[in-house]
């Protein structure tokens, strides 16, 4: 019982700072959520936001935002550093700690069967919220962002419009069966334009695995949105939209550019 009560306790103080720590975050200014994520590191934070928890009202809603960030986010970040942690010990002799979560997940047919599923789950739970966070921004204005410059013109390029991308997206995602998310990516192999495509996962995978770079992401899991919208999935992608932040797309994209990635674990 007193184990329980302490870690009830350990759990409340947590929840506190970190909220303590997102407001001041919020005034200061921080690094993007994925800075670091092509680093090796012992442990993994889970990341601050860039924004209050209020933050993107009327869209997604502060109790929505505490239960995914410090439940979900927070489990998949325990999990993963724990799973991390374990296959450390096999590989104690290899320098485990020296290779990345981001290259774990592009190699996965190289972690041995003990813990591959592990770290496929909870490594990719932990990427794919960090990205889903580092996109998004409050919408003061109420209005939908489009992307601008050469970002927009590759839309175009590929999708003969903005308009006409924001309806296959929207497509994607309403055609989804069950949980998993839908990303706008790049092709690493290609050039210009013809490297974007609209893909779908499913449960935590993230597009990685198939040579390509995440540039914008929804998550399509009832956590981020039953509260608010219970069943309807639709008004979520609605509502999201709204959140895009353009500008954050562009950034996440150049940092995939200068991302250091291995293939040898």
């Amino acid at each position: 019982m007193q184990c329980i009560l302490l870690f009830i306790l350990r759990a409340r103080i947590l929840v506190l700072l970190t909220e303590a720590l997102l407001s001041a975050n919020v005034q200061a200014g921080i690094a993007p959520p994925y800075y670091g994520l092509d680093r090796p590191a012992l442990e993994y934070e889970l990341p601050p936001l860039q924004y209050a928890l209020d933050g993107l009202e009327p869209y997604i809603d502060e109790e929505t935002m505490h239960m995914h960030y410090f439940g979900h986010h927070a489990m998949y970040t325990e999990a993963m550093n724990w799973a991390l942690k374990e296959w450390r010990k096999y590989l104690k002799e290899k320098h485990a700690s020296r290779i990345s979560i981001i290259d774990i997940l592009r190699n996965q047919s190289r972690v041995p069967d003990k813990h591959r599923n592990s770290l496929r789950k909870n490594g990719g739970g932990y990427v794919n919220h960090v990205l889903y966070w580092s996109v998004m921004s409050p919408n003061p204005t109420n209005e939908i962002r489009v992307p601008e410059g050469l970002l927009a013109e590759e839309i175009a390029g590929q999708f003969t419009s903005f308009q006409n991308f924001k309806e296959k997206f929207t497509e994607a995602a309403m055609s989804s069966v069950g949980s998993g998310y839908v990303w706008l990516c790049r092709n690493a192999s290609s050039q210009g334009s013809k490297g974007l495509a609209i893909v779908t996962t499913g449960n935590e995978d993230n597009p990685i695995v198939r040579d390509l770079r995440p540039m914008l992401v929804l998550d399509l899991w009832e956590h981020a949105f039953y509260l608010k919208h219970r069943h309807k999935r639709s008004k979520h992608i609605t509502d999201w939209w709204y959140l895009v932040d353009w500008t954050l797309v562009e950034q996440l994209d150049k940092w995939w550019k200068g991302a250091k990635m291995h293939d040898e674990l």
